[in-house]
């Protein structure tokens, strides 16, 4: 039963039989038998099949919410058994935005791997909103995100300050003006983060308590990562807001320039997410790492 809830489990997320399969490495005939077996075990159809297009059933949702419970439990089990024999095994699934993940998270990975060489550690990549989905979902045990947003089921914990800074390309001829004001931007051509970034929000909600619009900037095109950002500012006369975590290397290099905007300054927090009541013994070794290595108290 186990090992068909986990086919069950693969073909609800991925909604697809054969990626399914080839996830599980077992054949797709294989995968359709153990989904079979477990209709026939409930006396109800758990997907919808159209053409080659599947969805759950309302008695698949309940199912895959089930399942997720089952699997959180016996992810919790064997973290804690394998601390009895000093021998810590388990998966801890993570989630962190774009930023993060990017320039942030790798070091700290690095380290909890050195001390925790039998846990295995699964990063997922997205934008704020996709990974506070993540773990609504319970796709992911602890996300790391940017962002003003405060969805009520989740715990957000201040982790790191940063800086969003207004940046371009070294040999753009503004570079030259001292300070940018506010109207100059409303001049500029921006390259911004696509809508559901973190990033954007903050750089939206400092935006208007200076009573300027995101809409009043010339958006010359929207972007999903930073670094598809960073390649386009080397590339063209555009401006940036973007994290000095980020840009690091390009201004050692001088290949992009922070400008100063009279009386702007976007600050903001890099938040631990958690859901509300909810706590086990490895996300909190992992906090406690993330912590001590940032020299944190968290």
């Amino acid at each position: 039963m186990d090992f068909r809830l986990k086919v069950f489990y693969t073909v609800a997320l991925r909604l697809n039989f054969t990626k399914a399969a080839t996830e599980l490495y077992i054949s797709q005939p294989a995968v359709s038998k153990h989904i079979q077996e477990l209709e026939e075990t409930y006396k109800t159809k758990l997907f919808e099949r159209n053409g080659s297009k599947i969805a759950l059933t309302p008695a698949g949702e309940i199912l895959l919410k089930h399942t997720k419970n089952i699997f959180e439990i016996y992810r919790e089990i064997d973290f804690d058994m394998s601390s009895f024999i000093n021998e810590r095994q388990g998966l801890l699934r993570l989630g962190a935005s774009t930023t993060i993940s990017q320039y942030i998270i790798s070091p700290v990975l690095a380290r909890f791997h050195q001390k925790q060489k039998d846990i295995k550690v699964n990063l997922l990549n997205g934008n704020t909103e996709q990974i506070e989905n993540a773990l609504i979902n319970k796709e992911i045990e602890i996300g790391i995100v940017e962002g003003q947003s405060k969805n009520q089921s989740i715990k957000y914990i201040p982790f790191l300050k940063d800086e969003l800074v207004l940046v371009c390309n070294t040999k753009n001829p503004l570079v030259k003006q001292n300070r940018i004001s506010l109207e100059d931007l409303k001049m500029m051509k921006f390259i911004t983060r696509e809508r559901g970034s973190g990033t954007l929000e903050v750089i939206e909600y400092a935006l208007k308590q200076l009573n300027v619009k995101l809409t009043d900037l010339q958006i010359e095109m929207q972007l999903g990562s930073t670094e598809s950002i960073k390649s386009y500012l080397l590339n063209s006369d555009c401006f940036a807001f973007m994290s000095i975590h980020a840009v690091n290397n390009e201004l050692k290099n001088n290949e992009l320039i922070v400008l100063d905007v009279e009386t702007l300054t976007i600050e903001r927090y890099f938040y631990i997410i958690t859901l509300i009541g909810k706590s086990d013994s490895l996300s909190e070794l992992f906090i406690q790492n993330l912590s001590s290595y940032y020299n944190l108290k968290l």
